[in-house]
């Protein structure tokens, strides 16, 4: 009887009598049973951040340069307990995105070495790479939060380059699909554009 069996680890125990998976499966194929169940894990309950992130740029298409006008970061951080120190949380986070979208890529040569090894062949942003960001906070209550806050661990990091890739796009009509989108990519992306247009880029 169903009531009577208890699943362990790879078989089913019945009382004393101890069935491995693989003969419970077998003696349903010999009779033309078919072994089905159901089975649910709703995870452990945790508390959910949101962010999302919006850019102005400029690009010129003749060089590929691109400058960022304007920055803005909005935050679900439930309530924001201490505002600076979750305020500067989510500027670190957008100027690690921003190494990740515009500068930071890891090379492998054939042989399996990598060869961007040193910071003077591997940027990460400067102060002057990163600008300033406009920051918001979502007016919020985490019920599971301590005081009623979330974490704001990795999560500002996350809507950076998928909202500047986006804005690259309005920008210059070329959808850019890898990181990072550096400025030789631009340029070429839009050389190559160009020519397969009749008409030449000329937007900024």
């Amino acid at each position: 009887p169903e009531a009577d069996c208890v699943l362990e680890d790879g078989a089913v125990r019945w009382g004393e009598r101890v069935v491995p998976f693989t003969e419970v499966y077998d003696a349903a194929q010999q009779q033309g049973m078919e072994l089905a169940t159901e089975g649910r894990w709703g995870g452990t309950p945790r508390s959910v951040a949101f962010n999302v992130h919006g850019f102005r740029v400029a690009v010129n298409t003749g060089t590929g340069e691109l400058r960022i006008l304007q920055s803005v970061q909005a935050a679900d951080a439930g309530v924001v307990v201490n505002p600076r120190q979750c305020r500067g949380q989510v500027e670190g986070g957008i100027a690690q995105a921003l190494g990740v979208a515009l500068y930071e890529e890891v090379r492998v040569n054939d042989a399996g070495k990598v060869t961007t090894d040193i910071l003077r062949q591997y940027h990460i942003p400067s102060f002057a790479d990163v600008p300033r960001s406009e920051v918001y906070f979502a007016k919020t209550n985490d019920q599971m939060g301590p005081l009623g806050a979330k974490s704001m661990s990795e999560s500002p990091f996350n809507p950076v380059a998928p909202a500047l890739a986006n804005a690259i796009r309005n920008a210059t009509g070329v959808r850019f699909v890898a990181l990072p989108i550096a400025r030789d990519k631009i340029y070429l992306a839009l050389k190559d554009a160009a020519a397969s247009t009749p008409t030449q880029l000329t937007r900024i």
